[in-house]
């Protein structure tokens, strides 16, 4: 079945609705579950072996990955299989979603009065061209298209589709598990300001927010839609978050005024040059002693040729072009760059907090996880990869 939103702005769903719904998540985790194992047996049973016998050894690169895998019938067919389901995930959320816009709307408005957060919106702010320019993801008329809460309603209804039951019951999981680790593995850390950029309609930063309750929670994005709707979303979650409209570019915060800047699967909707100055940003922000962590899909070069192709298939085939440009890069020189000491950088592998004990997932953020064949891939068994660095001065 699925996921159902817990919280008030939730869509109703008729039969039908929740019908299709289901049928399309269950689809989407045969496809990351049962496809992929096949195609990864297509490529070791017959294309492997076409490449090694056409170069005389195995496949150095995720480009003679995919091309050898460009002219094999079960990735066509994988490919045509997964995009559908992608559009399918839109379509089956839209309808109801529009049908219940004004309802939604007069939720917002009306939980926007309530104590907790807030939210402040600028017009003057531009959306780039990477969030107005692209349908992310195949949503229909992307994640920024007006003030309307009506695509942060699209996206978390979709996400709810999409994810497959993998991501929590509040769709909030990697913010929790990331922030947990922190709890975990600094105890002596005790954030007071935290800022979640890039932070859609604030799945993590309300994630933050009760992980570490006597926190200042803030949250940044460029579509006023994201924002408005995930207002309304954590006020209806007891979860206070300042909602700001701003580009992680271009902070309108002082320096030093932060402990934590965290992102989530963000950097790869960023071209390069952008990501830059994210790291730059989040470094004039922070406090000394603070801390900037991301949330991310791990670089390719940790990864063998088939893995990389696999996990890029998204910057090929889902309208993210700067997935690869991203994960072709060090993270360590990427924070580096941005000001962060080469000794203050660490990264990390943690399974899902949602999804076992909480003393059981203590335990595990100081095992030393390698990334592995499942590190980022949303399919049973996933875990998170994240990466960081400390502000010593």
């Amino acid at each position: 079945m699925a996921l159902e939103l817990q919280h008030e702005l939730k869509v109703p769903r008729d039969r039908d609705t929740l019908a299709r719904q289901s049928f399309i998540s269950q689809l989407r985790g045969y496809i990351l579950d049962d496809m992929a194992r096949g195609m990864r047996h297509a490529y070791e049973s017959e294309v492997a072996p076409a490449i090694e016998k056409q170069y005389g050894r195995p496949a150095a690169t995720q480009d003679e990955v995919h091309a050898a895998m460009l002219r094999n019938s079960y990735f066509k067919f994988y490919s045509a299989i997964r995009y559908n389901a992608q559009e399918m995930v839109w379509r089956s959320v839209i309808p109801a979603v529009e049908h219940e816009l004004p309802e939604i709307t007069r939720r917002i408005e009306a939980l926007s009065r309530s104590a907790g957060g807030s939210l402040t919106l600028d017009p003057s702010v531009p959306v780039p061209k990477n969030v107005a320019g692209l349908e992310i993801h195949l949503m229909p008329g992307g994640y920024a298209p007006s003030a309307s809460p009506l695509a942060g309603a699209i996206y978390d209804n979709g996400l709810a589709v999409f994810s497959a039951g993998l991501m929590g019951r509040n769709l909030d999981d990697i913010g929790l598990s990331m922030s947990n680790y922190v709890k975990y593995h600094f105890p002596q850390f005790k954030p007071g300001r935290i800022l979640d950029c890039g932070c859609t309609v604030g799945h993590n930063a309300a994630a933050w927010a009760g992980t570490f309750p006597q926190a200042e929670v803030h949250a940044i994005d460029v579509s006023a839609a994201a924002l408005t709707y995930g207002h309304g979303r954590a006020q209806s979650l007891g979860l206070p978050v300042h909602f700001r409209q701003m580009n992680a570019t271009e902070l309108k915060y002082a320096d030093a005024s932060f402990d934590v800047v965290f992102s989530s699967m963000f950097l790869h909707e960023l071209p390069l040059a952008d990501i830059r100055k994210y790291f730059a940003e989040a470094h004039r922000v922070l406090r000394p002693g603070g801390l900037v962590l991301n949330m991310e899909l791990p670089p390719n070069r940790a990864l063998d040729p088939y893995d990389q192709f696999y996990l890029d298939w998204d910057c090929y085939y889902n309208k993210e072009p700067f997935y690869r440009a991203y994960r072709d890069q060090s993270p360590q020189e990427l924070v580096g760059a941005g000001g962060f000491g080469s000794r203050d950088y660490f990264q990390f592998v943690v399974p899902q907090f949602s999804y076992m004990d909480e003393r059981e997932f203590a335990g595990c953020v100081s095992e030393a996880r390698r990334i592995g064949e499942n590190t980022g891939r949303l399919t049973s068994g996933v875990q998170w990869f994240g990466f960081g660095a400390w502000k010593r001065s």
